[in-house]
């Protein structure tokens, strides 16, 4: 008898261990998630994301490990969003401005001359946010972070004295923004990603384009143009967002901590943007390219092009686009007031 009770009590035993392993918390498996960008590992939008993926990694004592794939290895930079929100990638970096035939407001940043530095691109976004924030939810998508890449200018094979001397431009497009001022001036845009555009310059198939310093180093764009204008028409900005389902399959302080990472990787990818965007004008002159100051005239035939797309957009983003002009509006910072 008091074998058979031993023996009892021992599968009893076994049956509630079981029972134990079968149901612990299921943060105690390593949870693995791809996270797809366009861009090239060297730039400092992915540094900024290999560094978050990093940190989330030590923090979460490796429960949570984010896969990184540069440069759309794993899905092509208009693919992305998609596979994201189907749940083919966990985790994604987006050009906003890609998504603008979606939303109008995904095309905000992207309005030539609403802001032209990096401050006045920070309110926009902080004024953009809560909209932002909204539409992508009933995506099935949460927004991590937004970081601003540097102001854009134009590259060609000569200067650019107004916009008469662009017609007839073979245009780098990568937007529906950078299109329609293709179209404004008489180029002719062709839409190619910042994958590809090393060898469609290299083999001719465009001849000028609008873009950011940093993207010019990255293709290394003084091998085929001359000259970069500095006109600051806009930051564009790239989003970091997560699959909601995915993200709410976290335990509770996963969550918090992927969130709280996420904020302290903005902020330091906002600070590596700036500081980029000095180092990229730099080396663009280092490489013998021409750094141009835009004419009188140049700018104002560009400022009349942003006017004009500011207030189609206005149109087409009713409500939303001007609860979030009107808060931008309000953040503008007070001139000092006269003694």
């Amino acid at each position: 008898m008091r074998f058979l009770a031993s023996a009892v009590g021992g599968a009893l035993g076994g049956a509630l261990l079981a029972a134990t392993l079968a149901t612990a918390p299921a943060a105690q498996a390593q949870t693995k998630w791809d996270m797809s960008t366009g861009y090239p590992i060297s730039n400092p939008h992915t540094v900024t994301l290999q560094q978050l993926a990093k940190d989330i990694e030590f923090e979460t004592k490796g429960q949570l490990r984010i896969v990184v794939h540069p440069n759309g290895s794993l899905f092509r930079a208009p693919e992305i969003a998609r596979a994201v929100e189907s749940g083919q990638a966990q985790m994604g970096e987006i050009l906003m401005s890609l998504l603008v035939n979606q939303n109008p407001i995904f095309g905000l940043d992207s309005l030539p001359f609403l802001a032209t530095g990096f401050d006045d691109a920070f309110r926009l976004y902080q004024a953009q946010k809560p909209v932002l924030e909204r539409i992508l939810d009933k995506r099935g998508v949460k927004l991590l972070y937004a970081v601003a890449w540097p102001p854009q200018g134009i590259y060609a094979k000569k200067e650019l004295r107004s916009a008469a001397d662009m017609k007839g431009l073979k245009w780098r497009a990568y937007n529906p923004a950078t299109s329609k001022i293709a179209q404004s001036v008489g180029a002719q845009p062709m839409t190619i990603q910042a994958a590809e555009l090393s060898q469609a310059l290299a083999t001719g198939v465009v001849d000028s384009t609008m873009t950011s310093g940093a993207t010019g180093v990255d293709s290394k764009i003084w091998e085929s143009l001359t000259h970069y204008h500095t006109v600051n028409a806009w930051l564009p900005k790239n989003m970091l967002v997560v699959n909601r389902k995915d993200f709410d399959r976290l335990d509770k302080t996963t969550q918090a901590t992927v969130v709280r990472l996420a904020a302290e990787a903005e902020k330091k990818g906002w600070e590596r943007m700036r500081a980029y965007n000095e180092e990229s004008i730099a080396t663009l002159a280092k490489n013998r390219m021409t750094i141009v100051t835009p004419t009188p005239q140049l700018m104002a035939d560009m400022k009349k092009i942003g006017d004009e797309m500011v207030a189609d957009w206005l149109k087409q983003a009713g409500a939303d686009g001007k609860e979030i002009l009107d808060a931008y509006a309000k953040s503008a910072p007070r001139a000092a007031a006269k003694k």
